[in-house]
């Protein structure tokens, strides 16, 4: 199987994530489909703010940063740790101090993989940068392959390809060099002892190790892509929608741009430059006067003030309804991206969103849980640990739900204070409307000061 690998990649060697043709070349259905490998590579030029629709006219609102930057912050913001082996746990710790960034880059990925590199040194491997071979029937990674480049010169580089597998065998690790004065070419197989920093690996090794050496996140979503267990990116959902709110944007931004005040000025106002031959107005604003080939004079004024009324509050508006729609399709709560003051929602419908958001943080933190005990069952093989009776404790508050009881509690404060009506409580916790909260109002003597 290796064999083939190398031979597949001689082909696409300036791909990091060399599989579109993969059925060709192995005797085992591959991984991931070439449709999931183009979503991919939309994902990361989303995120990058380099979607395809972005030009010079639309740019990109990096609405894709914001929505990874919410989730991840939300899921790590009270996760509590720890190692209950002192020596591991300083690894550990030590090994996830970049995880808040790493979870974004999963998050808009679809997934990650944080491999051991030696003692608390780690790597974050996004989805895109590795070969996914083969998944277990609980979606978790057991065969991959990690490339490497080393350009030592224009005309003087290195390619390292590690395969991991987990099996009934225990895990098996092969490591094989290739050397090329050409980056069209994959080179001749060396050894690795020709890259330093490669020069301790082991070619080919199985130890007796049943999980992986790894640890893999992916996201909670269904991939109805290509069916396979690859991570889908938190914001696919919504991608159609971010479209139209970058373009939306535009048409903000044209609304200003096109709306600037100016003064339309007949030619014979004009003065001419003897010296360079241009025509000006002296000491007048460039942006706001604009010579114009018309008949103005004769009786008419020299001057015509072009100020356009402004339509941005109802482009505001529909920019605000889509960043609503894109809080619904990826699960955030409305108000993360969008601004609650241009679209009216019911206590009910903000209650809902809220408990959406809780539900897709907490997918989110179970398997950000599994990735992290993996990672820390790797580290203790890695560092010869695995017997020293560790345990790995992992706990996420529910901060978001926290939020609203202390909200409703602060509310109760207030009414007794006399600070806010009972039907106003009533339509903002019952998902009343005005009417019916202020039918539903205790009578005065069951109200107490």
């Amino acid at each position: 199987m290796f064999e083939r690998i190398v031979k597949f990649v001689k082909d696409v060697v300036r791909r990091m994530f060399p599989v579109k043709t993969i059925k060709q070349v192995f005797d085992i259905d591959p991984a991931i489909s070439e449709e999931m490998i183009e979503r991919i590579e939309l994902w990361e030029k989303m995120y990058k703010g380099e979607a395809p629709w972005v030009n010079d006219i639309v740019h990109s609102l990096r609405l894709e940063q914001g929505i990874v930057k919410e989730f991840a912050n939300v899921a790590l913001n009270e996760m509590t740790s720890k190692v209950t082996v002192e020596k591991l746990d300083k690894i550990y710790q030590s090994a996830i101090r970049n995880l808040n960034e790493d979870l974004q880059s999963g998050l808009a990925l679809g997934s990650f993989i944080i491999k051991p590199l030696g003692g608390d040194k780690v790597e974050c491997v996004t989805q895109g940068n590795y070969i996914p071979l083969e998944f277990n029937s609980q979606g978790r990674l057991t065969k991959v392959i990690f490339v490497e480049t080393k350009q030592i010169a224009k005309d003087d580089i290195y390619r390292r390809f590690e395969y991991h597998a987990v099996d009934k065998n225990g895990l098996t690790i092969i490591n094989k060099a290739y050397h090329s004065k050409n980056i069209n070419s994959l080179g001749v197989e060396v050894s690795l002892t020709e890259v330093s920093d490669w020069a301790n690996l082991i070619p080919e090794v199985t130890y007796l190790f049943f999980k992986p050496d790894f640890g893999y996140y992916r996201n909670p979503i269904k991939n109805t892509i290509d069916g396979s267990y690859n991570g889908v990116s938190i914001f696919d959902a919504a991608k159609d929608l971010i479209k139209k709110a970058d373009i939306q944007f535009a048409r903000l931004d044209w609304e200003f741009e096109s709306g600037e005040r100016a003064v339309h000025v007949d030619a014979t106002a004009m003065k001419l430059n003897k010296n360079t031959g241009d025509w000006k107005l002296p000491k007048l604003n460039k942006r706001l006067y604009r010579a114009v080939d018309v008949e103005m004079g004769n009786g008419k004024e020299l001057f015509e003030v072009f100020s356009p009324e402004f339509r941005e509050q109802s482009i505001i508006k529909g920019l605000e309804e889509y960043k609503r729609n894109i809080e619904f399709a990826v699960g955030l709560a409305y108000g993360d991206l969008s601004n609650p003051a241009y679209v009216e929602k019911t206590a009910t419908e903000v209650k809902a969103a809220k408990k959406r958001k809780y539900n897709t943080v907490t997918a989110i933190q179970s398997n950000l849980k599994d990735c992290l005990s993996d990672l820390v069952d790797a580290l203790a093989f890695y560092n010869g640990l695995t017997t020293s009776g560790y345990e790995f404790i992992c706990d996420f508050k529910d901060s978001i739900l926290t939020d609203e009881e202390t909200e409703r509690q602060q509310d109760r404060q207030d009414v007794a204070m006399g600070v806010m009506p009972h039907w106003e409580y009533r339509m903002k916790w019952y998902g009343e409307d005005e009417e019916t909260a202020k039918s539903r109002l205790p009578e005065q003597a069951d109200i107490i000061p």
